[in-house]
C-alpha cells in the first residue's frame, strides 16, 4: 500500500509481470482444456455406433452420420430441429435435459434391437443446463455377454447365500419332532403349544440332551414369528470375553480387527424373531446385568458404541443345572431368574418316559440311514427291552450317540441286545439276567413293561394314581399291570 503512494499509485513491475504470467496460464489452461474436450469427443465419436446432441428444447442441433445411416435417414441434416423422439422413438434425452441428471447406463430399444446408450448433460458457465449429449455405446448386446454373465453369476451367488443364511435361521423342527406318546412327552408337547402362542419368556429345564433346543425351535416355528430369525447359542460355548460382542455387537473401530463396518450381535440379528439362549446359568454375573436391561428395556448398545438400539426379540433360555440353587448360591442373579422364570416348561429325562423309547429309537434309525445312504435297521423287541434297562444319564442324545455306534459296529438289519453289549457294558453288569436275545418273544414284552411300570412309580414318587396317569393309562389297567408284573405302590395321589 505504501510502496503504490509513492509510485503515484503506479502498480509495481513485478506484479505487471506476474499479472501476465497468470493471464498466460489462464488462457493456455482453456486451449488445453478444450482441446481435451475436443479429443475425447472425437475419439467417443469414433468408437461409438452413432451420437446425438440436442438442445434445451430436446431438439436435435447435431447427429454423426453414422448414427443417422442407422436411423435410416438419408442424411444427418434431416434431423436437424426436429425433436428428438420424432427421431429416435424411445429416447430419454428430454428427461436428460429436464433433471439435468445423467442417464450413465441404459439399455434402448432402436429399430427393432436392443442398443445400449448413455446419455449426459450439458451445461454453460454459468451451470444452467443447455442441452445433452447421447452416444450409442454398442448396437449388439452380445458384446456384452461377458460382462452380463458375470454380474448374474454375482446375483446368483448372492442370492444363494442370502437364502442359505434365511434357511439357516429357520427353524429346523416342529413339536412333532419331539418324539413320543407317553403322558410327560404329550403334557410337554401342550406346555409348548401353548407358550407358542403367547409373546413372552419361556425357560426349558430339563437334563442334557432332553430335547430342550429342538422344543425351541418348535415353538418359535408355531409362533407368529415363524417367519423371522431364529437365532441359537450355547452361552458355555462362548469364551467370557467374547460374551459383550457376540451378543450385542461392536461399533466400527470398538477393537482391533473389527471390520470397518462394525459387527453386529446376536440380539441384533434375531430382530423380530426369536433367540435360544442354551445353558443360560453359565453366563457370567457381569453379563447377567446387560441381559437384564435388555428383557426390561428391549435395548441393547454395541460395544464402543453410544447410540442405543431397540430391538424386538422373544428369549427362550435353557439349562440343564437348577437356576434356584444357583439364585440361593449367589452364582445367578434372582432379578433376572424371575424375568426368566415367566413360562417355566420342565422337559422329562428319557428314563421317566420309557414307553416312548421305540419310537424314538425307529425315528433315529431311520434318520441315520437316510443320512448314510444305507438299509434301514431295526430294533427286537428283547434289544429295545435291553434299551429299557439301561439309566440314560445323556438322555435322547446318548441314545442317538449309542444307535449310531451300533449301526457302524453291526452288519445285523435286526439288532438285538448283543448289539449293545460292548457300547453299553453297564447294561449287563447291572443287570445279570439272562440275555434278553435269548427271551422269547412274551418274556421280552413281559420285562419291558415291568421296567417302565417301575420307571413310572419311581417317577411318581411310587404313587399309583400319578404313575397310571404319566403313561396315559387308566388306574385299572395299572393296577392290574401293577399285579401281573408283581409290583406294588401306594394307593392314593
Amino acid at each position: 500500500m505504501t510502496a503504490n503512494l509513492k509510485n503515484n499509485g503506479k502498480r509495481q513491475p513485478g506484479a505487471r509481470v506476474a499479472s501476465a504470467l497468470s493471464a498466460d496460464f489462464v488462457r493456455n489452461s482453456d486451449a488445453i482444456l478444450r482441446l481435451a474436450m475436443k479429443s475425447l469427443f472425437d475419439r467417443l465419436n469414433d468408437l461409438c455406433e452413432g451420437a446425438v446432441a440436442v438442445d434445451e428444447s430436446a431438439r436435435i442441433v447435431w447427429i454423426n452420420n453414422k448414427y443417422a445411416t442407422t436411423l435410416g435417414l438419408k442424411s444427418a441434416e434431416e434431423a436437424l430441429g426436429r425433436d428428438v423422439e420424432e427421431v429416435i422413438p424411445n429416447s430419454l434425452m428430454r428427461e436428460v435435459v429436464r433433471t439435468g441428471q445423467p442417464i450413465i447406463l441404459d439399455i434402448m430399444e432402436l429399430r427393432g434391437q436392443s442398443v445400449v446408450v448413455t446419455r449426459m448433460p450439458l451445461s454453460n458457465e454459468a451451470g444452467r443446463v443447455i442441452g445433452a449429449l447421447g452416444f450409442v455405446l454398442y448396437d449388439r448386446l452380445d458384446y456384452l455377454k461377458p460382462l452380463v454373465a458375470k454380474f448374474a453369476k454375482l446375483q446368483s451367488e448372492l442370492a444363494d447365500a442370502n437364502r442359505r443364511l434365511v434357511e439357516n435361521r429357520r427353524p429346523h423342527y416342529t413339536l412333532s419332532s419331539f418324539i413320543g406318546s407317553s403322558a410327560p412327552c404329550v403334557e410337554v408337547k401342550r406346555q409348548a403349544r401353548r407358550a407358542a402362542m403367547q409373546n413372552t419368556t419361556v425357560l426349558l429345564l430339563g437334563e442334557t440332551g432332553t430335547g430342550k433346543e429342538l422344543l425351541a425351535h418348535a415353538m418359535h416355528a408355531a409362533s407368529d414369528r415363524a417367519a423371522r430369525p431364529f437365532v441359537a447359542v450355547n452361552v458355555a460355548a462362548i469364551p467370557e470375553t467374547l460374551l459383550e460382542v457376540e451378543f450385542f455387537g461392536a461399533a466400527p473401530g470398538a477393537y482391533t480387527g473389527v471390520d470397518r463396518k462394525g459387527r453386529d450381535g446376536k440380539f441384533k440379528i434375531a430382530d423380530g424373531g426369536t433367540l435360544f439362549l442354551d445353558e443360560i446359568g453359565d453366563l457370567p454375573l457381569p453379563m447377567q446385568v446387560k441381559f437384564l436391561r435388555v428383557l426390561q428395556d428391549q435395548e441393547i448398545e454395541a460395544l464402543g458404541s453410544n447410540k442405543v438400539f431397540k430391538v424386538d426379540v422373544r428369549i427362550i433360555a435353557a439349562s440343564s443345572t437348577d437356576l434356584k440353587r444357583l439364585v440361593d448360591e449367589g452364582r445367578f442373579r434372582a432379578d433376572l431368574y424371575y424375568r426368566l422364570n415367566v413360562l417355566p416348561i420342565a422337559v422329562p429325562p428319557l428314563r421317566e418316559r420309557l414307553s416312548d423309547l421305540e419310537a424314538l429309537c425307529e425315528s433315529i434309525l431311520e434318520q441315520i440311514a437316510a443320512r448314510m445312504g444305507i438299509r434301514e435297521r431295526e430294533i427286537t423287541l428283547p434289544g429295545i427291552a435291553a434299551l429299557a434297562r439301561y439309566s440314560w444319564p445323556g438322555n435322547v442324545r446318548e441314545l442317538r450317540n449309542v444307535l449310531e455306534r451300533a449301526t457302524m459296529m453291526s452288519e445285523n438289519l435286526q439288532m438285538n441286545a448283543d448289539d449293545f453289549k460292548n457300547i453299553l457294558p453297564d447294561l449287563v453288569v447291572a443287570n445279570p439276567v439272562r440275555e434278553a436275545s435269548r427271551a422269547t418273544y412274551a418274556d421280552a414284552l413281559e420285562e419291558f413293561e415291568r421296567r417302565t411300570l417301575r420307571a413310572a412309580l419311581d417317577a411318581c414318587d411310587n404313587r399309583a394314581p400319578l404313575a397310571a396317569r404319566m403313561l396315559g393309562i387308566s388306574r385299572a389297567t395299572f393296577y392290574k399291570k401293577l399285579a401281573r408284573a408283581g409290583l406294588s405302590s401306594r394307593m392314593s395321589d
